[in-house]
């Protein structure tokens, strides 16, 4: 396994959960989208990953100058909403919920494939893909009709090892709306519509739903598969997502999805490096968009922390805010308040 150094949090570090399957370390993802009663709609995922991402809880708030992470031919942005994420190595945005209740939330995908290498247009790197949703759209209709335009190019991450990133993204809205966008040979795929609740890993989007079509047709309630690769994952999140409680209580329906995203998870101590798509879930977020409420659990810490966007000043001009969770693993509880000023991180870019 190749190892970096904890703190050295720079470009030179490892862009774990966003590397291809060449590197000896493991990734894998769930997401789940939870339709309650009156309008409770919570995104549930897990980051699964063989060591610590070194995550921390940044605010961002509106009028934020942004440039997608290269110096020149970047795409360059002013954040329309303000956003709290989850950040990774202090590189990029790998999760998160806006003050409108957009969530983005990046997963790992082996088989994706960005831009060719002589496109011209505006880039946008994987470590930025999520933070550009999150400052620009309040809908996950807005944020399609923008990617459809095709106004820019997207651009991986290349590890020190010389691994490319690979991932696709999953975006929600407080409606309930949901997109998963995939770059396959070089072509952006979008699957829009309330229908596509969960994603995990391999194999593409398309082949994920076929998969799933057979276990419907077992019934939930007869047998589900129960191991950790990504199919079987998918499965079972698809199924419990909707066979718990839909509830129009907010603690209900926030512990509702919780347990499913626990269902799913992978326990700690397991990962396959010859298998990308198994490894110990090491944090789960779960996102109220209703409340505006986003949740972090660390699975090595005893507490859940939240956020409570209504309270937060997004305002242009209040400033970037960090809540450090490194090295705080008893941290928990409210910490809306409890984040300090800090300069923003920067999106790793090629190097």
């Amino acid at each position: 396994m190749i190892h970096f150094p904890l703190r050295s949090r720079c470009v030179a570090t490892t862009f774990a959960c966003f590397v291809a399957a060449c590197v000896p370390i493991a990734d894998a993802c769930t997401r789940a989208l939870y339709f309650g009663k009156e309008g409770q709609t919570v995104t549930g995922r897990t980051m699964d990953w063989a060591e610590d991402t070194l995550t921390d809880l940044w605010i961002f708030p509106r009028g934020m100058a942004r440039d997608a992470g290269l110096a020149k031919g970047s795409l360059t942005w002013t954040s329309k909403y303000g956003s709290v994420v989850a950040s990774v190595y202090d590189g990029a945005s790998a999760d998160g919920m806006n003050e409108k209740g957009m969530v983005a939330n990046l997963l790992y995908l082996a088989e994706s494939k960005y831009s060719a290498a002589e496109d011209t247009r505006p880039a946008l790197l994987i470590s930025s893909w999520g933070q550009y949703m999150l400052d620009n759209f309040a809908t996950v209709q807005e944020a399609v009709d923008d990617a459809r335009k095709q106004a820019y190019r997207m651009v991986t991450v290349t590890a020190p090892n010389g691994a490319a990133g690979s991932v696709h993204l999953s975006l929600s809205d407080a409606s309930g709306d949901s997109a998963i966008f995939e770059y396959i040979d070089g072509k952006l795929v979008i699957h829009h519509g309330k229908q596509y609740q969960v994603m995990t890993n391999s194999p593409i989007y398309d082949q994920q739903l076929a998969l799933n079509e057979y276990w419907k047709q077992i019934g939930g309630t007869v047998m589900l598969p129960g191991t950790n690769r990504a199919a079987d994952r998918f499965a079972r999140a698809s199924f419990y997502v909707n066979a718990c409680k839909q509830s129009a209580e907010p603690r209900e329906a926030v512990s509702s999805v919780f347990s499913v995203m626990r269902n799913c998870s992978t326990p700690r101590g397991i990962s396959t490096p010859e298998t990308p798509n198994i490894a110990s879930t090491i944090w789960r977020t779960v996102s109220d968009q209703k409340q505006r409420i986003y949740y972090y659990e660390n699975t090595a810490s005893p507490s859940v922390v939240w956020v409570k966007l209504t309270d937060i000043n997004f305002a242009d001009g209040s400033g970037t805010r960090k809540l450090t969770l490194v090295g705080n693993p008893d941290i928990g509880g409210n910490q809306t308040a409890n984040f300090v000023k800090a300069e923003p991180f920067k999106f790793l870019a090629p190097h």
